[in-house]
């Protein structure tokens, strides 16, 4: 089996995909601009962010009575809770409630736990066939392809892709799928039957409010209602972190959730789902699960990085990224792409390759800027790259040149005397060209870029001498 492929190599061949780069290129204005709209049109914006970061604080302060008291209320409606420690068991316990109920079809509705859990495959491995009701989710399913972000999963699709994915899935005829509306009504046509004769419904949940025991779910397709209503089982795969203690909490985190992640007030569709259908109801499913997933997020809540299971899923760090930007979300080989990923991955997994993602970033602060829990998703990813080090040590040259440098860092005029020195010496040498092309002991740069060459003074003796001009303007008034 080759290894896998470094995330400098994906992102070669991402930037080389001129489809990839034409739909990212659709796409990179689209949720910027409405995020910007929405924000400049409510005034009160930052007092929001600060009330859902509490909410956020509080609830995870609070985790283990919010559990408790939430699978009390579910257990009470004639729901059940199911506890997943891994992804293993999370597939293990979905699969045994489709067989309890002798399903053979399976709606699902977006769930990125789902996808964490590789949970279409495990379902299939069972004899089971899932249809993905989402569209953009039902896009990739065609495809084959993991998504590629976490609220527009086939982001990374033009219009003639997808046409063209529907011309081999379905049977068209003479049908013309040229304008976007036409391949919405082609997709909705084939997905509105599975909805009629699925057996389990499967959707995820972006909160779970404690004091009720009830389930939370923002849609702009509708399609998590019907997957949730129509069939006779209905199965939530979410992970624990996702609880809060109240409705007024969750209200606090839906008024900045929608706003930061499609620039909505709200989403068209915000369900809620509180057990099985009661006596006199006219639908709901007869029986109601929850299963939530673990899958190392205890040992997250308990370390230094506690403040990424923050997060509310709403995609906007990776919109404003320069990186995710420029290569999209499967750059990332991760259920979770762009900033959040890049911390939350490794943490997840502890692949190998996964020590890449931190560093796969121009750390400009953007995505801490724009987080609606404002979690500091550079300052994580600076965490994990320290982490790193010191579980890897660095090659000894490197080890030596770090000493050598620190030593040097304590003694500042012997370093301003030699990085003075150092600065002449790179003018003179690029001086034709304006740039290096190549360096000794930087060959990591030169081999892909250029090297600015050094232009005029360093930084502390221009600051010098504008400070002694300035004292001396002030001496001749």
């Amino acid at each position: 089996m080759s290894a896998p492929q470094t995330f400098i190599a994906r992102a070669g061949g991402a930037l080389d995909d001129s489809q990839l780069q034409s739909a990212l290129a659709k796409a990179r204005s689209g949720f910027v601009d409405k995020r910007a709209t929405a924000i400049a049109a409510e005034p009160d914006f930052e007092t929001m962010r600060d009330q859902a970061r509490e909410v956020r604080q509080r609830s995870l302060a609070n985790l283990a009575t919010c559990l408790e008291q939430f699978e009390q209320q579910v257990n009470a409606a004639g729901g059940q809770v199911h506890w997943a420690e891994s992804t293993d068991d999370l597939r293990r316990i979905v699969i045994d409630i489709c067989e309890q109920a002798g399903a053979k079809t399976v709606t699902k509705g977006k769930s990125m736990v789902g996808e964490e859990a590789a949970l279409n495959e495990a379902l299939e491995q069972a004899g089971l066939t899932p249809w993905e009701t989402d569209l953009g989710e039902y896009i990739i399913q065609l495809a084959h392809e993991p998504p590629s972000h976490i609220v527009a999963p086939a982001l990374h699709k033009t219009r003639d892709q997808v046409a063209e994915l529907f011309r081999d899935a379905h049977a068209l005829g003479e049908r013309d799928l040229g304008e976007v509306r036409a391949l919405v009504d082609e997709a909705r046509a084939v997905i509105r039957e599975r909805f009629l004769s699925a057996d389990v419904g499967i959707t995820g949940a972006n909160l779970l409010i404690a004091e009720t025991g009830t389930a939370a779910l923002v849609t702009n397709e509708g399609n998590g209602d019907l997957t949730a209503r129509l069939p006779r089982t209905h199965i939530i795969t979410t992970s624990f972190d996702r609880v809060v203690p109240t409705w007024e909490d969750a209200s606090k985190i839906f008024r900045v959730l929608a706003r930061s992640a499609t620039g909505q007030p709200i989403t068209a569709y915000t369900s809620f789902f509180s057990g099985p259908r009661a006596e006199g109801e006219q639908d709901g499913p007869e029986s109601f699960h929850v299963v939530l997933l673990d899958n190392h997020r205890t040992e997250i809540l308990d370390s230094e990085f506690r403040e990424m299971l923050h997060c509310i899923r709403c995609g906007a760090c990776m919109n404003h990224c320069p990186v995710y930007q420029s290569v999209g979300g499967h750059t990332y080989d991760s259920v979770y792409p762009g900033p959040m990923g890049a911390v939350l991955s490794p943490l997840l997994r502890g692949y190998a390759q996964d020590d890449e993602l931190p560093n796969a970033s121009s750390f400009c602060g953007r995505c801490e800027e724009v987080c609606p829990v404002r979690i500091p998703l550079p300052g994580l990813m600076r965490k994990l790259r320290e982490r790193e080090m010191v579980q890897e040590k660095p090659p000894w040259l490197t080890r030596r040149m770090l000493a050598a440098f620190g030593w040097l860092a304590q003694r500042p005029v012997l370093y301003r005397y030699l990085t003075g020195a150092g600065t002449r010496v790179l003018a003179t040498l690029g001086r034709r060209r304006g740039a290096l092309r190549s360096l000794p002991l930087a060959s990591a740069w030169t081999a892909h870029r250029d090297l600015p060459a050094p232009q005029g003074a360093s930084f502390q003796l221009r600051w010098a001498r504008a400070q002694r001009k300035a004292e001396g303007e002030r001496g001749d008034a």
